[in-house]
Parts: structure tokens; C-alpha cells; sequence
């Protein structure tokens, strides 16, 4: 408050006597517009707002016994996964390697997003394939089970069971 009040006598000593009480007004002027109070109604009714979601209620409880999460359980059984592993160093690696392809990922996305036209142009790549993937895989029940077969082949090629 001092400060304002000292910035405003350096304004009124700099100023000639009619602008100081123009810009002293101004100083003191908020940067929002104004915005009248909400009225509630002496009446007690509810707003328009509060009508409409007046009747939506939520109740959280924790009366399922089977979702209940017990954060010790967790830790003992990836503990136990961690320990299962023969080859921990490629796990590690793999991991980091993620990581990395995300993040290289992640910088591509943002130079690709920096040049003006490129975005839009990969919006409608992205829309002729999924165009063209719904023609090819989805619209027909044939086609359908064709790619449910191939991704039940690719699972078992994963899994390394084929």
C-alpha cells in the first residue's frame, strides 16, 4: 500500500495539476472489468444452475471389499516379479530405452508442430488412414474376422508360442 501511495505522489509532483486527479483515478482503477454480485433470491429458491444439478448426488463409500488396494501388497508382489527375473540388466535397458523413444518422440512431435502448414497436413494423413482403415478392416464382417486372425498371429508371435 505504501508503495502505491508513494508511485502515485511521484505521479501527482511530475504531472501538471488537472492530469494528477485523472491519473490518481485511473491508478486506482482495477485491471477487471466490474462484476455486479450474484443476487440470490430472498425467497430461498435455488439458481438455474443449481436446479439442474440438484438432483445429481454422489456417495463414495468403500463398502466393496474387493477393490480395496493395500499398497504393502503391491510392493511385496512386484518384488517378487523382480526377482523372478533371470535377466535383469536387459530389463533395465529396455526400460531406458523407452524412455528415450518417448522423449525423441516427444521433441520430433514438437518440431514437426513448429512448421506452419505440417501439422495440418499430418491431421489429414492421419484422417485418410483411419479412413481407409475402417474401409479395410471394419466395415465388413469378413474383413473383421481377417483382423482379429491377424492379431491373434501377432500375439502368439509375441508371446513366442507360434
Amino acid at each position: 500500500m505504501a508503495a502505491a501511495s508513494a508511485s502515485m505522489a511521484v505521479t501527482a509532483a511530475l504531472l501538471p495539476p488537472r492530469a494528477t486527479a485523472a491519473v490518481v483515478r485511473a491508478a486506482r482503477l482495477p485491471s477487471l472489468p466490474y462484476l455486479p454480485p450474484q443476487s440470490s433470491s430472498p425467497s430461498g429458491k435455488l439458481s438455474t444452475a443449481s436446479r439442474r444439478f440438484a438432483s445429481i448426488k454422489i456417495k463414495a463409500s468403500s463398502s466393496d471389499e474387493s477393490a480395496t488396494i493395500d499398497a504393502n501388497e503391491i510392493f511385496t508382489d512386484l518384488k517378487e516379479k523382480w526377482d523372478a527375473v533371470e535377466n535383469k540388466s536387459t530389463i533395465i535397458l529396455y526400460g531406458g530405452g523407452a524412455i528415450v523413444a518417448v522423449w525423441l518422440s516427444s521433441v520430433v512431435v514438437g518440431a514437426v508442430n513448429s512448421v506452419p502448414l505440417l501439422p495440418k497436413l499430418m491431421e489429414l494423413v492421419g484422417l485418410g488412414y483411419t479412413g481407409w482403415f475402417v474401409y479395410r478392416y471394419l466395415l465388413f464382417t469378413s474383413s473383421r474376422k481377417e483382423l482379429a486372425a491377424d492379431i491373434e498371429t501377432i500375439k502368439k508371435k509375441i508371446a513366442g508360442t507360434e
